[in-house]
This record gives structure tokens, sequence and C-alpha cells, in this order.
């Protein structure tokens, strides 16, 4: 298994650092070369001084209109594996409490910059017949864990993720997505709602701890690069797999 990626151009998004910073590592252990993007550009250059020539590092603000475009252009062609990873939290601010700026950033990030990368790249993995995409939900798309935003966001993730299952399947395009549950990563995870905390912040951490407690970076990265790998997960389309230790069972 240590070249199923060789050859392989990947894009990875969020990749600075948790979960995205160890997919990239894994697909390059693999044998992928892998387009670094993310917002924060010491982050990419501790990680490109790291790992070497193959994390190739892309400092950008995937919300802006042209990020996609400068993503491509680093890229240098249709990558073969496209892993939207970049998020953030809202601070389980329920919709009394939501404001607009809150919305828009939590919707800007986790969602429209996710659907524009996808179509900047669709075209290539058509006209390619292949392409792996996977998208990173959470277990916000199962259950109330979060605010309002990110539950929101994150159900369109889903959305996102069958929709373009289906419409490109036969293109040879796949298209999955995790859904988290509590992971070690630099995420803000600060509940800024009283209300959230007193009504599902106990409960949710209760049942998170007594069934799974928190993943680490490295166990989502190997779930992303199962629905990756073109031979391991040659069949499998449209799915939302649940990397959470067991935690949406209960």
């Amino acid at each position: 298994m240590s070249d199923r990626f060789a050859g392989k151009l990947a894009v990875v998004t969020g990749a600075g650092s948790g979960i995205g910073l160890a997919t990239a590592k894994l697909l390059i252990a693999g044998g992928a070369k892998v387009i670094a993007v993310d917002v924060v550009q010491q982050r990419l250059d501790d990680a490109a001084k790291e790992i070497g020539a193959s994390y190739v590092p892309v400092a950008v603000d995937i919300t802006t209109a042209e990020a996609p475009a400068t993503i491509a252009a680093a890229a240098g062609g249709t990558p073969d594996i496209l892993v939207n990873n970049a998020g953030i939290m809202d601070g389980f601010l329920p919709t009394a409490e939501v404001t607009d700026a809150v919305w828009d950033k939590v919707l800007a990030i986790n969602v429209t910059s996710m659907m524009r990368i996808i179509r900047q790249f669709l075209p290539g993995m058509i006209a390619a017949k292949h392409g792996a995409i996977v998208n990173l939900a959470s277990e916000a798309a199962i259950r109330t864990c979060a605010g309002v935003a990110y539950t929101v966001s994150k159900h369109a993730v889903v959305g996102l993720t069958k929709n373009t299952a289906a419409m490109y399947s036969k293109d040879g395009i796949r298209c999955n997505a995790i859904a988290p549950g509590g992971v070690e990563t630099n995420v803000d995870g600060e509940f800024r709602s009283a209300l959230a905390g007193e009504r599902v912040g106990a409960a949710m951490g209760a049942s998170m701890m007594a069934v799974a407690g928190m993943g680490k970076p490295e166990q989502l990265a190997q779930a992303i690069c199962f629905l990756a790998d073109d031979q391991a997960a040659s069949f499998v389309n449209g799915v939302v797999l649940p990397v959470d230790g067991g935690w949406s069972t209960v």
C-alpha cells in the first residue's frame, strides 16, 4: 500500500494543520504530490520544511473569488484527488444568538468555497473520466452538536456531496464525505452560548466520551485516504462515512 497514490496529484485545503496536514502527509507517503492550501503562510512554511518538495504550499483565503483559480494555477493541471477539509466552528451559537457576520463567515468557508473549488476542477476531471473528491462533513450533519451556522453548513456539505456524486458518477467522478466527531485539532470549539452549553454541551460531551473519546487527525486521515483510493473505494460514491469511534450510534 506504500505506493497506492504513486503519480497522483492531490489538492488538500486546510493542509497546514490538523486533519488536513495529516492527510497531506499520508497521501505523500503513498506517493502523491500534494498542493497544500491554507490561509496561514507560517503553518505551510513549517510543514514544507518538515515534509519536503512533494508538499507544495499555497497560502490563500479560500473564500475569495479568485482562490479556485489560484489553487488551479499552483496545481498546474487537474488533480486526481481533491480533499475539501478547511472549515471553522461557530461558537455553538443557536438561531436566536447567531450574528450575520458569523453566519456568513461559516457558510462562506464551510460550503461556498467548497462548491467553488469543486466547480473549478470538475471540467478537467470529467474530461479525464476520473476524480476522487472527499469532503469534510461532520457529526453535526447527524445530530445537534454545534451551533446553527455550523450545523446548516455541514448539512449543506452532505447535499453537495450527494448531488455531485449523482450527477457525475457516469463521468468517472467519485464524491464522498466523512463525518468526524470530536477530533484533537486547533479548531476553536469554545462555547460562546450559555444556552447551548446548558442544553446540549454536557450531554454531548458525556455521550462522546462514554463511547469514543476524541479522535486523532491521523485516524481521520486514514478514512479520507481510503475514500480517495481508487482501488480500495472504487465503487464507493455518494457516501457520508461517520468517523467518530461509534459516537453516532448513541
